[in-house]
């Protein structure tokens, strides 16, 4: 095996981790033009997060206790999606939905302090640490410009593009040719284009059982933007395009594939469903299990059985293991015992691609530099082949301090 594995152990790449600044960190990073805004906006902002107000909320920007509590995990490498809560954003990052014409010039400053300072976080550990920038899609011009900044400073996670839900209709939907231009500028520069689960769903309005309306349909609006590049034609156009949609699990792949399979190939060959008739230009050429595998990937973050099971219909390099780091949701401080629960009986030289092979390969890790902490840090070969056959005790308590309890 290559430096995946090292005296042993196994090197980890988390594909989806969170992290951000403070708001008196992103004021650094700023446009002074917006700095007395910023100011205003600050005083009135009531923080409804919990994790974002106690202790705990150092997570998303000490390198340190970042590095303490994922090594301690067995974690040696990082693709960073952003947390907190940006200048001017009325809520956390990946539940706001995009902005409004009034609201864009103060979010964009907001998203465009975030990558500045997402720039810095990552230099504290480039060989370990592959950022995710954002970039908006209200205006074209802009979202090529925040693409370049992207490249140029090597946040070679790609770049994060936002979820548009039914509601947003100030925003050209994502199938729209007015975004080609968008897309082979990201095609020939090689990056990754980021969708994150948990987005995209409407507003459901303040009612008390919103939350139980979003958490029943938040899977579907997840999965909306690969079907609507899909089904635009937009892979077919850009061929080289790579889109990796994170922390959605991937069980529902298959089956969704294999729907959009028999709807594409009915219609290309009789022209109908039903009542319904279709032009020429409705038809695809591809099937979505080809383009699946000509452009996608998947950051299966906290996988279940469920999802372990379907990552051969993915192909053996498109299943990318996440931690969801540092959110309660997550495998910290547990990820050992996860990974045995979950990938019991796994060949090694299968798990080592899972673990992190695949993701070094998307995001240009280079697993030489990592191999120091791996053969410090990684969870040993025979030790993720033991199946799990007890939980651990008080596994809420050792999260919520930090407590890590498996042994390292």
């Amino acid at each position: 095996m290559s430096a995946t594995v090292v005296d042993g152990k196994y090197a980890i790449i988390s594909a989806d981790t969170h992290a951000g600044g403070s708001h008196a960190q992103y004021r650094e990073y700023l446009d002074p033009a917006f700095h007395e805004d910023f100011d205003a906006w600050r005083g009135k902002y009531k923080n409804p997060f919990k994790d974002l107000k106690d202790d705990r909320r150092a997570r998303n920007w000490d390198s340190e206790r970042r590095w303490q509590e994922q090594e301690s995990d067995g974690v040696v490498g990082e693709v960073i999606f952003p947390n907190t809560v940006p200048p001017f954003f009325p809520s956390f990052v990946l539940f706001a939905q995009p902005p409004k014409p009034e609201e864009y010039q103060h979010r964009l400053a907001g998203i465009r302090a975030h990558n500045r300072w997402l720039v810095d976080f990552v230099a504290e550990a480039p060989e370990r640490r592959a950022g995710i920038g954002q970039i908006f899609v209200n205006d074209i011009d802009d979202a090529i410009e925040d693409a370049k900044f992207i490249k140029e400073n090597n946040l070679r996670g790609g770049a994060l593009i936002p979820n548009l839900p039914p509601d947003c209709t100030w925003i050209k939907p994502l199938y729209d040719p007015d975004y080609d231009r968008l897309w082979k500028f990201l095609e020939d520069n090689e990056i990754p284009v980021q969708v994150h689960g948990g987005t995209g769903a409407p507003d459901y309005g303040n009612y008390p059982f919103s939350m139980l309306l979003y958490i029943n349909e938040v899977g579907f609006f997840s999965q909306r933007p690969f079907v609507h590049l899909l089904l635009g034609g937009v892979f077919e156009r850009f061929p080289k395009l790579k889109f990796v949609m994170t922390e959605t699990g991937c069980a529902w792949v298959p089956p969704l594939l294999k729907r959009l399979d028999d709807m594409i190939i009915k219609i290309r060959d009789t022209g109908a469903t039903g009542e319904i008739r279709y032009t020429d230009g409705n038809k695809r050429t591809m099937t979505a299990t080809e383009v699946f595998h000509q452009n996608c990937w998947m950051g299966v973050s906290q996988p279940g059985p469920a999802d372990a099971a379907a990552r051969d219909a993915l192909g053996p390099d498109r299943f990318m293991w996440g931690s969801d780091y540092p959110h309660d949701e997550g495998t910290y401080p547990f990820t050992r015992e996860h990974l045995r629960q979950v990938f019991p009986g796994v060949a090694p030289d299968e798990l080592a691609r899972l673990l992190s092979g695949n993701a070094a390969d998307l995001y240009g890790f280079d697993l030489d530099k990592l191999a120091p902490y791996t053969a410090a840090v990684g969870p040993s070969v025979e030790e993720l082949a033991e199946p799990l056959t007890e939980l651990p005790e008080n596994p809420n308590d050792a999260l919520m301090k930090g407590v890590v309890t498996s042994a390292a």
